[in-house]
């Protein structure tokens, strides 16, 4: 099973086609696709992006699409099959998440129309975080308020974090839900998480991905007064929504770029706004792992992943310096020769005598993705839709006489090779291959006697395997049913109807 795994955000798309084994047969990637300030040149090249994505993957074997879907809100707690449902779900939570959600919509949407055989499942960020306890959900506002608006801490970034405490705990050789792990995720979107015992216990983001760490053009933490006071000196909604997703952040402190390359290289030349810009960032990652370390009653491990996180040896020393006291010791020669790949996906940055290890991990969203939609449809398809109350039939065909020897020669006859329980049919020694858009099945048994109009058989997996879209039917019902092309050792034949999904009989 072959899952193609999308991932798009206001600046980027990343894509990957992951097999069954979390093999990756394909990868790409396409950054600065905006600027995030025009909407109509952001909405042109995502488009584009998406164009170039598809023509890539053309001709490649695809069973199922996984969405990284930003915010989910409180009604999705798991992986969730795309239907109509889960769409107005991800638009109702566009104003909680304005630089996520718009994207990943539109991803779904071209994805759906591109790929509209397959199922498509939506991965949410937010879901990792669902099983928070209430002190680290709830603000301590006006209780009835809070409930009426469903103003609550969700947290962000969820499949990363389980994704980078699952290799620190590897790493360590303990059980995930033996440890206390703090993990930061560092890039233009940046988030801090407790995880206590393989379980989200504290974030830093909260009901938006607003709150907590300086980000590239994120404030995070703010004084919620300041921003009545920007109200009270004429700022509006939309200003404000500017100023705190776009305007601030690396970008608003140095400004200079959101990106901390730029802003270290300004920094080395002298550049003052560039430096504050650099200790506000890793002062603010640090009180965050002081505080998640006292909120679990210690730390075992921290992990640093992202852009940053994987990249900036500078920024991960200058947030890990002044830790001994937690127990972490920083390696200076570990922490600058770290690289971090994805068949080489961690490295340790702290000395044998530190008691908390310092690991850098390589972040492979794109993987989580992956196997949490293969295991959701895999969990999910095999059983028979509730709006088909019958079981479906196994795959087999039946034959014209007229296409049986088109596809084993004029001289073949349908050899028996063992009675079935319908009267006077049999099962034959000859089998066909099913060429479908997306895959083939070899193998597939005819069935005798040969008949006066051609029927395929097949099961509602299959169907998503060929690519095809196969109505249910009685068996001999096939006017109007799906085309397919069927192989034998003599020739090929293209049906123009015939493949069905037939109820059991």
């Amino acid at each position: 099973m072959n899952t193609l795994v999308i991932n798009c955000g206001s600046s980027s798309l990343k894509y990957a086609l992951i097999d069954e084994q979390d093999t990756l047969l394909l990868a790409g990637k396409r950054e600065r696709l905006s600027d995030g300030l025009d909407d109509v040149e952001s909405a042109d090249s995502h488009a584009a992006a998406l164009h170039s994505m598809f023509e890539e993957i053309r001709g490649q074997r695809i069973d199922v699409v996984g969405h990284r879907i930003v915010h989910g809100g409180s009604e999705h707690a798991e992986p969730g099959l795309i239907d109509e449902h889960v769409l107005a779900d991800i638009r109702r939570h566009i104003p909680d998440a304005p630089m996520h959600n718009p994207y990943g919509l539109a991803a779904v949407n071209a994805a759906r129309e591109a790929l509209p055989s397959i199922p498509h499942v939506a991965i949410f960020d937010t879901a990792f975080h669902a099983g928070m306890p209430r002190r680290s959900t709830t603000y301590a506002i006006d209780y009835a308020v809070a409930h009426r608006h469903g103003i609550r801490r969700f947290g962000f970034h969820g499949i990363s974090h389980e994704y980078a405490a699952g290799i620190a705990a590897d790493f360590l050789q303990r059980p995930v839900n033996e440890l206390r792990i703090i993990t930061l995720h560092l890039g233009n979107g940046a988030s801090a998480c407790a995880v206590e015992f393989g379980r989200s216990a504290e974030t830093s983001m909260g009901n938006t991905p607003l709150e907590g760490l300086v980000m590239g053009t994120r404030s995070g933490d703010v004084d919620a007064g300041v921003l009545l006071s920007l109200l009270r000196e004429g700022y509006d909604v939309n200003s404000l929504d500017e100023l705190l997703n776009r305007q601030s952040g690396l970008a608003g402190l140095s400004g200079r770029s959101n990106d901390l390359r730029e802003i270290e290289q300004a920094a080395a030349e002298g550049d003052d706004r560039s430096r504050l810009a650099i200790n506000v960032f890793a002062h603010r990652a640090r009180k965050y792992i002081g505080a998640y370390a006292a909120a679990m009653g210690g730390v075992d491990a921290i992990v640093l992943t992202g852009g940053i996180g994987e990249n900036s040896a500078s920024m991960r020393g200058r947030i890990l310096q002044r830790l001994e006291f937690l127990g972490v010791i920083l390696d200076e020669d570990r922490n600058r020769d770290a690289s971090v790949q994805r068949d080489n996906d961690y490295a340790l940055i702290t000395t044998p005598r530190s008691r908390v290890e310092a690991i850098v991990v390589k972040t492979n969203e794109e993987l989580m993705i992956a196997r949490q939609a293969r295991k959701l449809v895999q969990e999910t398809l095999p059983v028979p839709s509730m709006t088909i109350p019958i079981a479906i039939s196994a795959r087999h065909c039946h034959l014209t006489a007229e296409t049986f020897a088109a596809l084993f020669g004029p001289d073949a006859r349908p050899t028996p090779v063992k009675a079935l329980s319908q009267p006077g049919q049999f099962a034959c020694e000859q089998r066909v291959s099913l060429i479908g858009p997306r895959d083939r099945i070899d193998g597939v048994r005819l069935l005798g006697p040969l008949r006066s109009v051609d029927q395929v058989e097949i099961s509602r997996t299959d169907e998503f395997r060929l690519g095809v879209d196969a109505p249910v039917r009685d068996s001999g019902n096939v006017r109007g049913s799906a085309p397919i092309t069927l192989e034998g050792p003599a020739g090929c034949v293209s049906l123009p109807e015939g493949l069905i999904c037939a109820r059991r009989h």
